[in-house]
């Protein structure tokens, strides 16, 4: 961290930038794999590459207030770009590599972007798509794509590649001389620094302007909270950058503390990467969590017998001592648990701490979503303390945190240093923060409905522990109101669900009927495996999910969890959707939150089948 933290308050990230290349020049910012081989980038590199890049714009007429967009991949590129736009005073819109053409053409036009910035063929051709199928994107002047593989014979009228147009910035130093620089000290740290488009669960998504101050203010306070410096916090970007936790968490930090980030090769090749990498910090969500402690089971499967023996009495052992430290905080242990924990260290918890890549991380956390209290259990069992952390975009990122003496299972933290919070009359969370973002772009309705004296609405209903640690029970939106006035909280029941491992996504359904129904889309992978390992056939996702010893599998699930809860909270019926919830189907969001509506209207069929319709 700037060993001056008032100077890091008061700056940009392209002043952040400038403060890492001018005195540290050869110290590592990034790495990137290409075949097979990690190149680095140092923070001279970072920067010169961003002054190239932010030249080549001037010279394609960007000028300052402008916005450039970037749908790709993470990559080096992408954050050139990205601090290029911002240290000309514009603001960067990142858009989910996974946008379908329509979603992506919405931002386009919303935004007025004059410049993409593509990662490859695919996200070149959807903006093309847009283009022919609606007609020109009147303030779109160039799409320039990293990877010009296959397009060679495209149309060069918009189309440049960011090699292109990095050599024609640098062909303009001379010409331009210290306008980066000067540019970068005029910027304000109230400006607009980039505009997240909120996935959106009730239509078209919301463009988040984001400041500097803001964003910064985050990563500073989440490095306080964790003792992150210089020494202790690389990570592996792997999630969308478009995702704030994901900017803040890899990013941001690494600008607040001149850090290295590690570019994933996908999504896909995230485990193994991780073992390479080694990161000291780790961002997951739910989701990698749960995938990670599912191989860890899979490969027991596999194991010799005594393997086997050795792993299951290690875990039967240490799960009792994981439960005590998360009850105490985290920070206090007895001497015999630190002598036990030691000797199951030693024999077993070592090797899968190494297995996963996670051996050497120090602060690991998990957001986005509830996470299933077997899962943290699991991981602090064998020695990986993973905090859940709360936040959203419209806060910058991060706003609450587990850390030690505050990591009761469920919630999610207090409120990070100079936070404020309360609860309004109806249940909803209020925070309020110079991390609060300005407002949404083009959208001053919806800027006055979300801030409220300085108070963000968060749209989160919960409650505030003693300890002010943070309890989210559900989103104010979603309460189920059933025909006999009965409120139900769906989040609750639903994630209660999905914690079994076949089950990959549950909906509750019963707003004025007569009792809950549920849609359930199976775990693909794990359901898969249990159908092989009974020698049940089946060749695709419809064929596995129509077995009916499927269904006799989800039946006992769901039985299991209606134990769990009072009779007019169980779920009475479902239904076995028979594909995967996908979001160029419109079903769910790019971060693959469900969209009820969407739902609920396109399964109408399976609903009214479960009410007898």
């Amino acid at each position: 961290m700037p060993r001056d933290v008032k100077f890091a308050e008061q700056t940009t990230m392209p002043g952040l930038l400038r403060y890492w290349a001018e005195r540290y020049p050869d110290r590592l910012a990034f790495r990137e794999k290409d075949l097979g081989i990690w190149n680095r980038f140092t923070y001279r590199d970072y920067y010169e590459h961003t002054k190239d890049f932010a030249y080549g714009l001037l010279a394609l007429g960007v000028t300052p207030k402008d916005f450039v967009a970037v749908a790709s991949e993470d990559t080096p590129e992408w954050m050139f770009s990205d601090l290029a736009i911002q240290a000309l005073g514009g603001a960067c819109i990142g858009i989910y590599p996974t946008n379908p053409w329509p979603e992506l053409r919405y931002i386009l036009e919303h935004s007025q972007a004059r410049v993409i910035v593509c990662g490859d063929q695919e996200q070149t051709d959807k903006v093309l798509d847009a283009i022919e199928h609606e007609g020109t994107l009147p303030h779109l002047e160039k799409i320039i794509c990293v990877d010009m593989k296959g397009l060679n014979h495209y149309s060069r009228d918009m189309l440049m590649s960011f090699d292109e147009v990095s050599e024609l910035g640098r062909t303009k130093r001379a010409d331009y001389g210290d306008r980066f620089e000067e540019s970068i000290d005029a910027l304000s740290p109230d400006d607009t620094a980039v505009v997240v488009y909120t996935s959106g669960t009730t239509g078209m998504p919301k463009g988040a302007q984001l400041s500097h101050r803001g964003l910064i203010w985050g990563a500073l306070r989440v490095s306080e909270r964790y003792g992150i410096t210089e020494t202790n916090w690389e990570v592996l970007c792997y999630l969308p950058l478009c995702h704030v936790a994901e900017r803040l968490c890899s990013t941001v930090m690494q600008l607040v503390n001149g850090t290295p980030v590690n570019f994933a090769e996908s999504i896909d090749a995230v485990a193994q990467n991780l073992r390479e990498i080694a990161p000291t910090g780790f961002l997951g969500v739910p989701r990698i969590w749960e995938k990670m402690q599912y191989s860890v089971m899979v490969q027991l499967k596999d194991a010799s017998p005594l393997q086997q023996r050795v792993v299951e009495t290690c875990l039967r052992i240490g799960r009792p001592i994981a439960r005590r430290q998360m009850a105490n905080g985290g920070d206090r242990a007895s001497l015999r648990d630190r002598l036990t924990f030691f000797l199951l260290w030693v024999a077993c918890f070592r090797a899968l701490q190494k297995a996963m890549g996670l051996d050497r991380a120090k602060t690991m956390l998990c957001g986005g979503a509830s996470i299933s209290p077997e899962v943290l259990e699991f991981f602090w069992t064998i020695g990986l303390r993973v905090y859940q952390v709360y936040g959203m975009t419209e806060l910058s990122g991060i706003s609450h945190c587990q850390y030690p003496g505050h990591t009761a299972l469920g919630n999610a933290g207090p409120p990070l240093d100079t936070y404020e919070q309360k609860i309004a009359e109806d249940g909803e969370i209020l925070v309020r923060s110079k991390a609060v973002f300005p407002g949404y772009l083009h959208n001053e309705e919806a800027t006055r409905a979300a801030v409220v004296d300085g108070w963000l609405h968060t749209g989160d209903v919960g409650r505030i522990a003693e300890d002010q640690s943070i309890l989210i029970t559900d989103r104010k939106k979603d309460l189920i109101i059933t025909s006999g006035g009965k409120n139900i909280t769906p989040s609750l029941i639903e994630n209660r669900i999905k914690d079994s491992i076949y089950i990959r996504e549950a909906v509750l359904i019963g707003e004025r009927r007569n009792f809950l129904t549920a849609l359930i889309q199976i775990d693909y992978e794990t359901v898969g495996k249990w159908a092989q390992e009974r020698n049940l056939a089946y060749t695709t996702f419809k064929s596995l999910a129509s077995l009916p010893d499927i269904r006799d599998l989800i039946t006992g699930e769901i039985n299991t969890v209606n134990k769990e809860f009072s009779r007019v909270e169980n779920v009475r019926k479902f239904a076995l959707l028979e594909k995967e919830l996908d979001h160029d189907d419109g079903e769910v969001t790019a971060t693959m939150k469900v969209r009820r509506s969407v739902i609920e209207t396109k399964f109408k069929h399976l609903i009214d089948q479960m009410y007898g319709g």
